[in-house]
C-alpha cells in the first residue's frame, strides 16, 4: 500500500497573509511543517501543492517536492486532489501546511487504519480538555458512533447536555484526512452539500453523501496557525519540544 502525503499551500489567507512564509525560529512555516512530515517516516513520499513559486522554492531549498497548481482551487482537498490524480498512490493524506509539529504516532494510527478494506477515508480527533473550547465555534467537534465513525461535525457543542450533570467526553476535530485516492478523486467532484454550505465545513459532504469517515483518538495537541498570536503559540510550544533543533 503506497501512502503518500501532500500538503496544499496556498499562499493567501485572509486572517493572516502570507503566514505560511511567517519565520518559525529560523525557518518559514511551510519548511517547518515539510521537515516535521518527513521526519514521521510514515510516508513513501511527501509533496508540498503550491500556487506560490516564493512557497515553491523554501520546500526545494530543504530538498522537498513540489507541485504547482495549475487551476485556481477554493480548498486545500481540491488542490491536492490535482496533484493526485498525477501520482501513484493507493492512500492521500492531507496535512495541513500551517500545521508544523506534526506527530509520527498519530499519523502511523491514521495509515494503518487502511488494512481494514471497508476504510475509505480517516481522520483525527483529540479529547477536548478546555470548556471554552466546547463553546468555541472556530473549535470543531465531532461525534462518534461505537466504532469510532464520525456521525456528525459541527461548530456547536455536540452533544448537547439537557439535564446535568451528565458526563460526556467533547471531541475536537483535528483537520488531517487520509483517503483512498479513488475516494479523493470522487469527493472533489461532488456538489457541495447543504449542511457543507451551513456549517462551513467539507467533511459533511463526506457524510451526506453516505461516506463514513474513521475517526483515530490522539493525544497530540495539534498547533494550527491560523492567526499571528497562534504564531506566537506555536513559538512557545517549539521552544518547550523542539529547542534542539535551533
Amino acid at each position: 500500500m503506497k501512502t503518500i502525503a501532500l500538503i496544499p499551500a496556498r499562499f493567501g489567507a485572509t486572517r493572516f497573509p502570507a503566514k505560511l512564509m511567517a519565520d518559525l525560529y529560523g525557518k518559514p512555516l511551510i519548511a517547518r511543517t515539510y521537515l516535521s512530515t518527513v521526519a514521521t517516516g510514515v510516508f513513501d513520499e511527501v509533496v508540498v501543492v503550491t500556487d506560490h513559486e516564493d512557497i515553491a522554492r523554501v520546500v526545494q531549498a530543504e530538498g522537498g517536492s513540489v507541485f504547482m497548481s495549475r487551476q485556481e482551487h477554493e480548498s486545500g482537498s481540491d488542490r491536492i486532489a490535482e496533484a493526485a490524480a498525477e501520482m501513484n498512490a493507493d492512500v492521500v493524506v492531507n496535512v495541513q501546511g500551517d500545521e508544523p509539529f506534526q506527530d509520527r504516532v498519530s499519523l502511523s494510527e491514521l495509515v494503518e487504519t487502511f488494512t481494514d478494506p471497508t476504510v475509505q477515508v480517516a481522520s483525527l480527533m483529540t479529547t477536548i480538555t478546555d470548556g471554552a473550547q466546547v463553546q468555541n465555534p472556530n473549535t470543531v467537534k465531532v461525534v462518534i458512533d461505537k466504532d469510532q465513525f464520525a456521525l456528525y461535525f459541527s461548530r456547536s457543542p455536540i452533544p448537547y447536555i439537557r439535564e446535568s450533570p451528565a458526563r460526556v467526553n467533547y471531541y475536537r476535530h483535528i483537520g488531517i484526512y487520509a483517503y483512498r485516492k479513488e475516494l479523493l478523486m470522487a469527493f472533489t467532484q461532488w456538489e457541495k452539500s447543504g449542511l457543507e454550505r451551513t456549517e462551513m465545513l467539507e467533511q459533511l459532504r463526506l457524510l451526506e453523501n453516505g461516506v463514513r469517515i474513521k475517526m483515530i483518538h490522539t493525544e497530540h495537541q495539534a498547533v494550527a496557525i491560523d492567526t499571528p498570536d497562534d504564531l506566537e503559540r506555536a513559538k512557545a510550544y517549539f521552544l518547550s519540544y523542539f529547542s534542539h533543533l535551533l
